[in-house]
């Protein structure tokens, strides 16, 4: 077995490289598997003659500080042995074509990236070049004027719409709704650093808090499509989506496929949207049509959808049946099953501290400026944010008309004052609470899955507080800064005495010296 990354031994083929040709002209990088077992066979048995290089170790050991953090190295030589080599370099044109340079590039392929905090917190409605990227393959390029998608399965007309069909107004009314996606990854690297689980870097990749984003999103839906297709029949309760992009998934191969259930389409909860703040959907976000499900994990919303079919249970595709599932702590690597899991939908109420960072010194005058965003799914929304700066044992409400503008399925942004007037490392906490009085658990382990889904605890930083309100502090940081020396980091030491031996000796008088009497 090769080394894990960054050590990962090349490429090397053993034989002759196969072609899996394109399904359709002007459909780039788009191969249908789903519709041919014996092209997924032949990829089996290809990959079985190769020793990929091992999934890399980021839980037991310190994070490379290097951006990207992981490169996904075993997935590049899936890609490379079934002749889709090609695939990653494309994908990673448009992270650099589509994306903010300043984007943290958290898996290079298949790309996982989150903006930088303190850009994350600028907007309400996030920007597209830094709305948060969480795909499972490769970017297919898809020519808008060949687009096609399929509606079958238990629908009594099955139909093929093509993308002009879609904008048509005279067939399907146009909607435009403020949705805020997020990954059931955000924040997974408090599980990580607290209590490992499981490894495998393209489901579980080292999150932080910018896997969540807010937009305007533009299209039909999907609940006009279906009864545009005369409505479902048969008792079909689920409807599946299927993505052009190619994932692979412990030895084999597949289209992203996954499910909803029909009662969350008939709510008119989900979306078949070509438009992302106004703009035609960028290439790395599923241009030119993908799904956006109010209120569920982002990876329901199914990127580049060409097929959508009724169907009576849960799709059986990997992504829904065997991937994104919620365990008890006492599950793990020496029991874990499929059956044991639940799957995630709804998004629970969750919250974020993004500034001040976690481990970062603050000099202030009383007060310490938080920011951040609060959140929840299921069609339910953030009513109420409280901060705590003593580890959560008092809380302080976050004024309401601190809290940007409340949407029915969308995050909010926060900030506030808080007092703050002990000194050294301290803990903030948030929590928030949303319209139905839920809130979030305490501590990270209350929320701990072996798959390491949906950090929904409340976040907590450690901050090191130099409060300039106190006259000792004052005439200190008045000091260093005669001097030109900064207070931080504080981990450097300072060049010159604490204090003259004058000053020494004169305080031990006052306090009558260091030994008792005897």
């Amino acid at each position: 077995m090769a080394p894990s990354e960054p050590n990962a031994l090349p490429f090397r083929p053993k034989g002759e490289i196969p072609e899996f040709k394109e399904e359709r002209e002007g459909w780039g990088g788009y191969i249908e598997w789903e519709k041919y077992p014996e092209k997924k066979k032949q990829v089996e048995e290809i990959l079985k003659n190769y020793d990929f290089p091992a999934p890399p170790e980021f839980q037991l050991v310190p994070l490379p500080n290097t951006n990207p953090i992981l490169t996904g190295e075993r997935f590049k030589q899936y890609h490379q042995a079934t002749g889709l080599g090609h695939i990653p370099d494309i994908s990673w044109q448009y992270v650099l074509k589509e994306k903010s340079p300043d984007m943290i590039h958290v898996l290079q392929f298949p790309y996982n990236g989150e903006p930088p905090r303190d850009r994350l917190m600028e907007n309400e409605i996030t920007p597209n070049p830094l709305f948060f990227v969480r795909n499972h393959g490769g970017v297919p390029e898809i020519d808008p004027a060949k687009f096609t998608l399929d509606i079958g399965g238990l629908v009594n007309n099955p139909k093929r719409l093509t993308l002009a069909d879609l904008q048509n107004e005279s067939l399907f009314p146009r909607q435009t709704n403020i949705v805020s996606l997020q990954c059931s990854g955000t924040r997974r690297i408090e599980q990580i650093h607290e209590y490992p689980g499981d490894g495998d870097e393209l489901i579980n990749a080292p999150w932080s808090e910018g896997a969540i984003g807010a937009a305007k999103w533009t299209g039909v839906s999907l609940k006009k499509v279906i009864k545009h297709c005369g409505g479902l029949k048969d008792g079909a309760m689920h409807i599946e989506l299927f993505g052009a992009d190619t994932y692979f998934k412990k030895g084999k191969v597949y289209n992203y496929v996954v499910s909803i259930p029909w009662r969350k389409v008939k709510a008119g909860e989900v979306l078949l949207a070509w438009e992302m703040n106004g703009e035609p959907l960028p290439k790395i976000h599923g241009f030119p049509l993908r799904a956006v499900v109010f209120g569920y994990i982002g990876a329901r919303s199914c990127k580049w959808l060409y097929e959508i079919k009724a169907i009576k249970d849960p799709s059986e595709a990997p992504v829904q049946r065997k991937e994104y599932l919620y365990y008890t702590p006492q599950i793990g690597k020496q029991n874990a099953l499929y059956s044991n899991g639940f799957s995630i939908q709804d998004m629970p109420v969750s919250s974020a501290i993004m500034s001040p960072k976690d481990m970062q010194h603050v000099v202030h005058d009383g007060k310490v400026k938080l920011k951040g965003w609060a959140y929840s799914g299921g069609g339910h929304w953030p009513i109420r944010v409280e901060v705590s700066g003593d580890g959560g044992s008092i809380w302080y409400e976050v004024p309401w008309e601190n809290l940007s503008t409340k949407y029915y399925h969308a995050w909010r942004l926060w900030e506030v004052d808080l007092p703050v007037e002990a000194e050294g490392w301290l803990e903030f906490l948030v929590r928030t609470w949303d319209n139905a009085l839920n809130t979030q658990p305490t501590f990270v382990r209350s929320a701990w899955n072996w798959d390491l889904h949906v950090t929904s605890s409340c976040h907590r930083i450690k901050i090191y507080s130099i409060n300039r309100s106190r006259p000792a502090t004052a005439a200190r940081l008045k000091l260093l800064e005669e001097k030109g020396i900064d207070i931080v980091p504080i981990t450097r030491p300072l060049p010159f005495d604490l204090e003259t031996d004058e000053q020494y000796e004169a305080a031990m008088k006052a306090q009558k010296g260091r030994e008792p009497l005897e």
